[in-house]
């Protein structure tokens, strides 16, 4: 590969431009341009590493911008950009999607591969497949450990930001086969969405959030396990720990959809968490939280199960509301917290499904 251009672009949800911004400062990146939802950054020396963060849903090594009415012509415009920028290189995988132009949830708005984005791709993969440019003629599939993605963002339908980004090859034992760790999964997953096709009833958009945390977070959940969710109503993230084959306790004062309610392997406590017994988390060895609550008091909460001398808690996945971006720089705080507990391998991300929240994942000593 030639040598690494000095620009990045990056994908993130509407309206958290400014944190984005603010976390990847330290690593050296400053700003050369951005809408919402998309963030151009140009490194202060040589830059070695993407940029990374909480709230960075994609990143790729930037080969600027094109634009025209025509979408023939931004074709064009494409392969003398690539022929010129990477000569005689070659990439696995197409990704094309729209940056986020509405804030998750808005008007029905989730994010990733919309109509537009399949029409430019259609357009496109089969020109670079042509030129020898692309190895396969399809386009948005989701990357393998070792491939190597050219990302095609529609800022706008005919202004296109270009760039690439690698997957790294599969870690030292943390997963078999060929996808990489958890960690870096969404870097597979085109415009950093997870490809999912539920077999369950979807009650709820808790079940996309539930799967892509899942994923993101390497945690080894497996059928037969004992989870439990505190704010279960009305059972979406619950029907995606049911499709794993995990026997499920739905914690709620409110209505469970009786198509989780009817599950076998379900069982439902009408009841607030900080109000029950520590017996009934006895067994359960994953705990998800997905409570309309201040964060603090999700973690008190929290706390006290997983310190309890006879807890069996071996993973987390916390979702804290923000309340505002303003309030970003209380996340380091949080993950000191939860390391107090002992906890190990604690990292945070804004999922590409959540709204104004993050999700943190964290491993608990056994």
């Amino acid at each position: 590969m030639s040598q690494l251009p000095p620009f990045a672009i990056l994908c993130c949800q509407n309206g958290v431009e400014s944190a984005v911004k603010a976390e990847v400062a330290d690593q050296g990146w400053r700003l050369a341009f951005s809408r919402r939802g998309f963030v151009s950054l140009k490194h202060a020396g040589v830059a070695t590493e993407l940029p990374s963060g909480v709230f960075v849903r994609t990143a790729a090594w930037s080969y600027g911008l094109i634009e025209g009415a025509e979408a023939s012509a931004n074709v064009d415009a494409l392969v003398r950009r690539l022929a010129e920028a990477a000569p005689n290189e070659a990439w696995d995988r197409l990704h094309v999607w729209p940056r986020d132009r509405l804030t998750v949830g808005k008007f029905g708005f989730e994010p990733g591969v919309d109509e537009m984005s399949r029409l430019v791709g259609e357009c496109v993969a089969p020109v670079l497949h042509s030129r020898g440019l692309l190895r396969q003629s399809g386009f948005n599939i989701m990357a393998a450990a070792g491939e190597r993605v050219l990302d095609l963002i529609l800022i706008e339908p005919s202004r296109w930001a270009i760039g690439w980004h690698s997957i790294p090859p599969t870690g030292s034992g943390e997963r078999s086969g060929s996808d990489p760790p958890g960690p870096f999964l969404p870097a597979t997953w085109p415009g950093g969405v997870q490809p999912i096709a539920p077999t369950v009833p979807v009650v709820s958009r808790a079940y996309f959030k539930a799967a892509e945390a899942i994923a993101w977070s390497g945690l080894e959940l497996r059928a037969g396990d004992l989870a439990i969710e505190v704010g279960a109503s009305p059972g979406g993230a619950c029907g995606r720990l049911l499709e794993l084959g995990m026997r499920v306790i739905g914690i709620d004062p409110a209505d469970i959809d009786p198509e989780i309610m009817e599950h076998p392997r379900f069982r439902h406590i009408r009841a607030r968490a900080g109000d029950l017994p520590r017996q009934e988390y006895s067994g359960a060895r994953w705990l998800l939280v997905d409570s309309n609550v201040r964060p603090d008091q999700t973690l008190t909460t929290v706390e006290h199960i997983v310190t309890h001398r006879r807890s069996t808690i071996r993973g987390l996945l916390l979702t804290l509301k923000l309340g505002g971006i303003a309030h970003a720089d209380r996340i380091p705080g949080w993950v000191r917290r939860v390391r107090d507990w002992g906890a190990t391998d604690v990292k945070v991300r804004q999922l590409a499904r959540g709204k104004m929240e993050v999700c943190l994942a964290a491993a608990l000593p056994r």
